[in-house]
């Protein structure tokens, strides 16, 4: 496997709408969703909506079949496949659900192109009414100010860091390309290494983040704007990715190398606004 992972954020980035709205709005509850939205959390709303749907008489199936009919750009899910016959690590790191973001991969024939799905849970209780939980049940502690409650995806990429290094031989790290669009996306763009690749969605909110102050994130950032855009920027950096990690050196044989010299080694979550999804 290539020395690559690559993290996708699944609204408006895999496919081209936000999930929760694409569901409610389709079986007719826009309504009460606005008349919900300033009073309560975002992921709290989207699990009480499921309820409101049940109670309504709309079953599961009826909600995968609206998720299965959301626009995607087909040259997204090539980019998927393509960057998976290369060798990347994919994974999914998203504050939609589990049921949600699984429906629309396997619909599209892509779900196995990801070794992971990061997301708030979700299951289907003994009434057949699907509850969607927050993916951190207690307060994060992140300080950035943009992640919501039930999420900080940085604190999630810090876990992947840890897996993906964990997992690596002949180098310390694997180098990450991130994609996504929202201000839940701007935390672990922050986490981002200068090696690694950060690709916001021009003009959507995470791009406006990383323009307010570029020095910030210390990775190489680079925008698209659609599917084809993607594709080609996501390609492009793999290819390029895969032809530098080809010219690093092999790594020293252990035997050799325990008999050098050992080098010197360098030595309140704030409160969001309800309502808000990142």
């Amino acid at each position: 496997m290539a020395g690559i992972v690559v993290v996708f954020d699944f609204d408006k980035t895999i496919i081209d709408v936000d999930s929760d709205n694409w569901v409610v709005d389709n079986l007719g509850f826009t309504e009460l969703f606005e008349r919900l939205l300033p009073t309560m959390p975002w992921n709290t709303l989207m699990d009480t909506m499921m309820g409101e749907l049940h109670a309504a008489g709309k079953t599961l199936g009826d909600v995968a079949e609206v998720l299965r009919a959301a626009p995607i750009d087909p040259r997204v899910p090539a980019a998927i496949k393509a960057a998976y016959a290369l060798g990347c690590d994919l994974r999914v790191l998203s504050d939609a659900n589990a049921f949600f973001i699984e429906t629309v991969l396997e619909h599209h024939g892509i779900r196995g192109c990801f070794s992971q799905i990061n997301t708030n849970p979700s299951h289907v209780d003994a009434d057949g009414r699907l509850r969607i939980g927050p993916y951190h049940a207690a307060p994060h502690g992140c300080g950035v100010g943009t992640c919501p409650p039930n999420m900080c995806k940085g604190l999630v990429l810090d876990r992947i860091l840890r897996e993906a290094a964990a997992g690596t031989t002949g180098r310390s790290t694997k180098r990450v390309i991130y994609l996504g669009d929202g201000r839940g996306d701007y935390c672990p763009s922050l986490r981002l290494a200068r090696e690694d690749f950060m690709m916001p969605r021009r003009g959507y909110p995470v791009w406006d983040l990383i323009r307010e102050d570029p020095a910030r994130v210390q990775a190489e950032v680079h925008p698209w704007a659609d599917g084809a855009d993607l594709e080609e920027t996501l390609l492009r950096l793999v290819g390029r990715a895969l032809v530098e990690e080809a010219a690093l050196p092999p790594p020293l044989d252990c035997k050799l190398e325990s008999t050098m010299p050992v080098a010197a080694q360098d030595g309140g979550m704030p409160i969001m606004p309800l309502g808000v999804k990142n």
